[in-house]
């Protein structure tokens, strides 16, 4: 099912994405022939408003992060359209995707691996100003130290070494660097999860407070539904490279629809030890995305898969209430 059916009526997405599939070839022989591919993104759509965070989760391999590069072309994709107010990004030249950039951004994972160790930080961040042609030196200067000042950052932090600072301050400068050129949406690839806890709720704070005092609109990819509980407003879940469930927050965390999402939500742990909730084990392992199952492709691990039914026809996305999206067969029967 297509991003713009479930648009909301009276929104204009800020970003849609529509049946995105992203493949890898496997190749093999002596000539290197592809012989079959990794679905990786596998259809997957949805859209994003001005001014909010999706957070997109699921488990590792799921291809939450294949799906955030492709959206903004570090990885190309293999069919689909993403549009960025209205603009598919897909069909781009290099001049388009140069200006599409100015607003789309990314902060990446591990921010000292996306940092240039020869280069103080402050130059880092002022690369992006130098390809684009922004200001002069002296401009861009002065604009690379408010950004560091609306991170929590010092002037003289501009003239250190990646090397000189804790993982904190590295993504609050990954921060700085996405914001240098005024974007309208970034996206946050995991952006704490190599944080200790305490740090972990002072980056989350500031990506709120820079939400609000700037109008960003976020894709939130992460694992820890915690940490996506406390910055999102609408949550995704992906399972085997498509969506599974699309709700607003509080309607997913209260009432999970899928099989998948409650089992997830099952493993989160509870604010008060009185607090009790029964766990639900999955068996088996994740299928590969190289051969995926038939059918609804969590059926091989659900609890209520009906055989004949879920392992032969792949359910759709369907809008059970409002605003909620599931691709199960038997969700009515959770509501």
């Amino acid at each position: 099912m297509s991003a713009k059916s479930q648009t909301s009526p009276g929104r204009s997405p800020l970003i849609e994405v529509r049946n995105l599939k992203k493949y890898y070839p496997v190749r093999g022989g002596l000539l290197r022939r592809k012989v079959a591919d990794v679905k990786a993104v596998d259809d997957v759509s949805f859209a994003i408003y001005p001014g909010e965070t999706l957070g997109l989760v699921g488990e590792s391999g799921c291809g939450k992060t294949t799906v955030s590069k492709t959206m903004l072309r570090l990885e190309e994709a293999t069919a689909g359209h993403i549009f960025f107010e209205g603009e598919d990004v897909l069909a781009a030249d290099a001049a388009g995707m140069k200006n599409l950039r100015r607003n789309m951004q990314i902060v990446f994972q591990d921010p000292y691996s996306s940092l240039d160790p020869r280069l103080p930080v402050g130059e880092s961040i002022a690369e992006a100003l130098v390809v684009h042609g922004i200001g002069d030196p002296q401009e861009r200067f002065e604009r690379v130290l408010a950004v560091l000042r609306k991170v929590g950052l010092e002037d003289y932090h501009a003239t250190r070494y990646p090397h000189q600072f804790s993982g904190g301050q590295r993504q609050r400068i990954g921060i700085a660097r996405a914001l240098i050129l005024d974007p309208k949406f970034i996206v946050l690839d995991e952006p704490v999860s190599a944080l200790d806890v305490s740090i972990q709720a002072q980056v989350l704070n500031l990506l709120s407070d820079l939400q609000q005092e700037l109008g960003l609109t976020y894709l939130f990819v992460a694992h820890n539904l915690a940490v996506v509980e406390h910055i999102s407003h609408r949550v995704a879940v992906m399972y085997l490279g498509r969506v599974a469930e699309i709700a607003p927050r509080k309607a997913l965390f209260k009432k999970p629809l899928h099989p998948y999402t409650q089992a997830l939500m099952s493993a989160v742990p509870k604010k008060h030890p009185a607090e009790k909730k029964e766990r639900i084990l999955l068996t088996g392992d994740v299928p590969s995305p190289l051969n995926p199952p038939t059918g609804c492709r969590f059926h091989p691990r659900c609890p209520v898969a009906r055989m004949g039914h879920c392992d032969v026809e792949e359910p759709q996305l369907r809008q059970l209430e409002p605003e909620h999206w599931v691709a199960c067969h038997y969700a009515e029967d959770f509501i």
